[in-house]
């Protein structure tokens, strides 16, 4: 992290951002790795096991040497926090990092585990690597984070819009509504957001859709009340048990905050 992002350039922890999750009754939270380090992985572990509420981590485990990640994954066993697995594949200089032999094979690692993998595929040619990364792996449970990064900005369609009815075709991968805020440039708001939420409504359904508040990053742009409130407006069409799904009911699916990791207990998605 560097200083260019002022908001972004101090430590934050869940005390600073529990006054809003009580304004919006959110009952439970998953913290998600910003940096491609173990040392990442302990300090969200640290925050989850004292925090006030339930709480799963998604951190970062070496993918790309799959001898590291058993070892890891036999140290960390017992954890009850450690729930998924994420790589900045946006940043990294292989954009092929997902088709590694290596990273493939860690794949079933972490599947075996019962841990699920974020993919932050915020590019076209990464989003084009996720239908065959899921048939490939039929047991993993693949989280598309920030849908993908639709153009919101410019309020263009292709190539996103057919690259998410692909990814949703396949019933391992479901999807997360956040990151839009940090991508709307002018169209920041429900009326820009509205086609793109309602296309992914479309394809993946209300059980496939989870809302994340992209905090802290999404303070570059707006507040996490401004965030919450305005996917809310995007979901004010369903009824209320649909938005319980997104709202909650996906993501404890998923990523079990207060649950096992037996991968006997995947739920089917199809």
């Amino acid at each position: 992290m560097t200083s260019d992002l002022t908001p972004l350039y101090r430590t934050y922890s869940l005390p600073d951002v529990e006054p809003h999750l009580q304004k919006h009754s959110v009952t439970g939270v998953v913290l998600v790795q910003a940096a491609d380090s173990l040392a990442e992985t302990d300090t969200l572990l640290d925050h989850a096991r004292t925090a006030a509420i339930p709480t799963a981590v998604v951190g970062w485990l070496p993918l790309a040497d799959p001898s590291e990640v058993a070892a890891e994954l036999c140290r960390r066993a017992d954890d009850e926090w450690l729930h998924g697995v994420r790589h900045m594949i946006h940043r990294d200089p292989d954009a092929l990092w997902l088709t590694r032999v290596g990273v493939e094979n860690s794949l079933d690692l972490i599947a075996d585990a019962g841990l699920v993998f974020d993919a932050v595929a915020e590019r076209a040619d990464l989003l084009a690597l996720l239908p065959g990364l899921a048939r490939r792996h039929p047991q993993l449970t693949i989280v598309l984070d920030h849908l993908g990064k639709p153009p919101v900005a410019t309020g263009e369609w292709q190539p996103w819009a057919d690259l998410i009815s692909e990814i949703a075709a396949e019933p391992g991968v479901v999807a997360k509504i956040s990151g839009l805020a940090t991508v709307s440039g002018e169209n920041l708001g429900q009326p820009g957001w509205q086609p793109y939420v309602d296309h992914a409504l479309a394809e993946f359904g209300p059980h496939r859709l989870m809302v994340g508040s992209d905090w802290p990053f999404t303070l570059t742009t707006a507040d996490y009340d401004m965030v919450w409130e305005t996917t809310a407006d995007t979901l004010s069409d369903l009824d209320d048990t649909e938005r319980a799904e997104i709202c909650g009911g996906t993501a404890v699916r998923v990523y079990r905050p207060a649950g096992q990791k037996d991968p006997s207990n995947k739920e089917k998605y199809d």
